[in-house]
């Protein structure tokens, strides 16, 4: 038996909660474990569930006798009281323990009254009413990206396999008794589905297990999941119906053949959370765990009980030892070699580690009455693609080549805005041009026309451009049904901010001929302005084909604002032509 039980010599930092005032000494960190919240238990189970455990007391049963149905409470689980205290106790041991080996605190973390392993997510099972191995495995997913949870009790640990039937994050393998058995899950062929499937472990066994053929299963079948499975962490279930001897079990393992298993998951030094289960012969079950928490520890106990006030359940031998009785066992060693094949260790995507859930405080903040569904969190998220530009920068997001640049070196939308401003001077240009050349009598004609038009001219230059939406100072852009009004008004132009200068006027000697040319083609330009500027959301002005023939040297340039200034100067160009003709 010797080869059985190896003790291990290297010291753990090992964590036992325990909810009481007694303590074991120096050797571990003794915890009052916190109670868990609803909520907390609601993060696997029901909110109907455990509400109907918080309110169900052995007073008031017969009045929720329709929702005992409903949650499988009565028979096997029966209301006692106290019961939502008890699961309280149970559930926050086991939390508190697995968030003292994600802090790092501890090595080790145990507590004996959890393994409440066959609670379902909405009903009782089994003397199981708060599954707290579930509970302490989600909080292990939160920082490791594989679990490994291992089953010594004699049932199958069905609601934890049901938990995470569908996930290859937890691998869960039992070790149980199969055939007319509690609760008669647990088969072979149970090997998950999904992406679950093949990462459910099941071993189905015969009655009489005796400690020499359970190492033989149970030593190569964990040594080959830690290989290939490689676990951040490990849960052991390490319930005591499966020792000889008990009034539920029909197993033959001795205490140390028990603990065997427990000293050898603990060698591959992961952090590792040890809890209890089932058991129905109590003074075997106190042996048990108080022999594997000496294990855990790395001390050996004396052989006898030290005196205490219940020594008389343990006569007449007074030991620690549970020893193995002459059951038959029917596990032949050809039915042990069916083994089942697992595949390679599942990849986990990397992701930020949640908050702590370290007191209630956060959770009184909220109120847990009114809950925000998904469909509402995604309405506060504002999509990157629904972002809209500021007005300074145009509809540039959805220019492809606003970060490239062309062979001199220039961005494309500063070509742009240049190709714009020498469009907008020709444009003008032509049009300052029409106007000086239509009345051709005399120099000092033109020139009275050019100094009538001025004034109007330095007012609407000296104004400032930018893009915003017209103010009551400032007229909106007017379409091209304006032009024809009696009362015509400048609009702004929507351009990039320019500085300009008062125009020089040059006077080219043209023919009649191409001053009607010049005319017709200015108001073709203007007519084609004011529509590109009522219908172009952006108003960008699409640039003219220069003649490269002409001379740009010789052609007057100017500044116009408005389309409508044409018609104004035209008037008074008409105005003053009569009047040199009558003084002549």
């Amino acid at each position: 038996m010797a080869t059985l039980a190896h003790h291990s010599k290297s010291k753990k930092r090992v964590s036992y909660f325990y909810d009481g005032r007694r303590t074991l000494g120096t050797l571990p960190t003794v915890k009052s474990p916190k109670r868990a919240t609803p909520r907390q238990m609601t993060r696997f189970h029901t909110d109907e569930y455990i509400d109907f455990l918080y309110r169900v007391t052995p007073q008031n049963v017969e009045e929720l006798s329709m929702q005992q149905t409903r949650f499988n409470v009565g028979e096997d689980c029966p209301i006692f009281e106290g019961l939502f205290e008890f699961c309280s106790i149970s559930a926050g041991g086991s939390i508190d323990a697995a968030n003292k080996l994600t802090s790092g605190e501890s090595d080790i973390a145990i507590n004996w009254s959890g393994g409440l392993h066959h609670a379902k997510r909405f009903e009782a099972s089994g003397f199981c009413y708060v599954n707290d191995i579930v509970l302490a495995i989600l909080e292990l997913l939160r920082y490791h990206q594989r679990v490994l949870y291992i089953d010594i009790d004699i049932h199958h640990g069905d609601g934890v396999e049901e938990a995470f039937y569908t996930t290859d994050r937890v691998l869960t393998c039992s070790f149980h008794k199969f055939g007319q058995f509690f609760p008669g899950t647990g088969d072979v062929s149970d090997v998950g589905i999904g992406s679950g499937k093949h990462y459910a472990v099941n071993f189905p066994l015969k009655d009489g297990m005796d400690d020499w053929n359970f190492q033989n299963v149970f030593r190569p079948v964990v040594q080959h999941i830690m290989e290939w499975y490689r676990p951040g962490a490990v849960v052991l279930q390490c319930g005591a119906d499966s020792l000889a001897g008990d009034r539920l079990g029909c197993f033959n393992l001795s205490m140390k053949g028990h603990a065997a298993c427990v000293d050898f998951v603990k060698d591959f030094n992961l952090p590792l959370l040890v809890v209890g289960g089932g058991g129905y012969t109590i003074r075997n079950v106190a042996r048990a765990w108080t022999y594997e928490t000496g294990l855990l520890l790395g001390e050996t106990l004396s052989e006898y009980l030290p005196f205490n006030n219940f020594l008389d359940y343990y006569g007449p031998e007074y030991k620690l030892d549970v020893p193995a009785n002459n059951m038959e066992n029917m596990n032949t060693p050809a039915y042990l070699a069916d083994m089942k094949s697992i595949p390679f260790a599942p990849s986990v995507q990397m992701q930020h580690v949640p908050k702590d859930y370290e007191s209630e405080e956060d959770e009184d903040n909220e109120n847990p009455d009114i809950r925000m569904s998904q469909r509402q969190r995604n309405v506060l998220v504002v999509p990157e693609n629904e972002l809209s530009d500021s007005e300074d920068e145009g509809n540039r997001r959805n220019e492809r080549s606003y970060h490239s640049s062309n062979g001199k070196g220039e961005t494309s939308t500063r070509k742009s805005r240049a190709s714009h401003k020498n469009s907008s001077n020709e444009h003008e240009g032509r049009s300052s041009s029409s106007r000086a050349h239509k009345s051709s009598s005399s120099v000092r004609e033109r020139s009275k026309i050019s100094k009538s038009s001025r004034p109007f001219a330095d007012e609407v230059l000296n104004t400032s451009f930018r893009r915003s939406s017209p103010s009551a100072d400032r007229p909106s852009i007017m379409n091209s049904s304006s032009s024809t009004s009696t009362t015509p008004k400048p609009a702004v132009s929507s351009v990039p901010e320019v500085t300009t200068k008062e125009p020089e006027i040059q006077e080219p000697s043209v023919s009649s001929t191409q001053v009607e040319e010049t005319t017709t083609k200015a108001t073709e330009n203007t007519e084609d302005n004011v529509n590109a500027n009522s219908n172009d959301s952006s108003n960008d002005v699409k640039s003219e084909t220069k003649d490269d023939n002409n001379d740009k040297s010789n052609e007057p340039v100017a500044m116009e604002i408005d389309t409508n200034e044409s018609s104004i100067e035209a008037k008074q160009e008409d105005k003053d032509t009569e009047d040199v003709l009558m003084q002549q």
